[in-house]
């Protein structure tokens, strides 16, 4: 199998660092979804990132004249839906889906909706920050991606990877992709929304004490909650979890606290929403995310409601 088309949904800050190579690589073989406005103002100016202005392909959802192998989805989950309408005229029965997003409940969406699909589980890590010259990366990690187990590659994954190696995408296969989703969703859960409430950056891990307990408490609550599930999260990941995120550079900020300063929408029913259902279901309590949940939730109404 081999991937000779692709294509991107949710072509923003994380987005354009990945599918920057893409470009490069597939020419017009690859292509950015985008409609209305925002698919005019793509075409007419293109988007600049690290100083350098890319000129990507633009098609709009209504186009029929082009059929992706693979497709990349880097959407905020409360426009998921929206996504998966956008990308019915791109998609056909062999179609592989790529989620990079947040959560742990986006990819069970993409697959009720496409069950006919190969659907991976998938993850990204990396630091970038839209500015007003453009989008600026300061460290770029990989796509983990795969199939919930990958003892054994499929020919889906390899020819992903394969297609990934050669554009120059920095990418990693895990053998098991659910923990690795639900490793990155406890460092979401606490950091993330934490420094969303505060207005802190990562320097606040080495700085105040009572952010560095609070952070590890929170991550605590997450592994609680994934062991009630069955999932492979141990307790010694959140030590782990939390040297990687106190090595982050001082200055940066996760991705929600961006999106508060920038007057977004908020991902808290992905993040503290999601922890506070599973732990029902598991009948695990979960104090922390049921406090930060209402905090967030009225952040938000602060801005986008007045």
């Amino acid at each position: 199998m081999q991937i000779k088309t692709a294509a991107i949904i949710g072509f923003g800050a994380i987005g354009c660092v990945y599918g920057r190579h893409l470009v490069k690589y597939m020419g017009d073989d690859f292509a950015v979804i985008a409609g209305g406005k925002r698919g005019d103002k793509l075409r007419e100016n293109g988007i600049v990132i690290d100083g350098e202005t890319l000129m990507p392909k633009v098609i709009s959802p209504d186009d029929n004249n082009f059929k992706a192998d693979l497709i990349i989805l880097s959407v905020k989950n409360y426009a998921l839906d929206s996504a998966i309408e956008d990308i019915e005229n791109i998609i056909t029965p062999e179609t592989i889906l790529l989620p990079i997003f947040n959560g742990i409940a986006g990819r069970e969406k993409l697959a009720k909706a496409f069950p006919d699909n190969t659907v991976f589980y998938g993850l990204c890590r990396t630091d970038a920050l839209r500015t007003d010259g453009g989008i600026i990366c300061s460290w770029e990690g990989p796509i983990e991606f795969g199939n919930a187990d990958n003892h054994e590659l499929s020919s889906e994954v390899k020819a992903v990877k394969d297609l990934f190696d050669a554009a120059g995408v920095k990418n990693k296969v895990c053998t098991d992709m659910q923990r690795a989703v639900w490793l990155k969703f406890m460092r979401n859960v606490s950091m993330n929304q934490l420094a969303a409430v505060t207005g802190l950056s990562y320097g606040a891990l080495r700085t105040i004490p009572e952010m560095s307990q609070s952070v590890k408490e929170i991550m605590t609550e997450v592994v609680n909650v994934a062991r009630g599930e069955g999932i492979d999260l141990r307790y010694s990941d959140v030590e782990e979890c939390y040297e990687i995120m106190a090595a982050s550079s001082g200055d940066a900020k996760p991705s929600t606290l961006q999106d508060v300063e920038a007057g977004r929408p908020l991902e808290t029913d992905i993040f503290a929403g999601s922890v506070i259902e599973e732990g029902r279901k598991a009948g695990v309590a979960t104090p922390w995310n049921d406090v930060i949940y209402k905090l967030l939730k009225i952040k938000e109404a602060s801005y986008t409601k007045h």
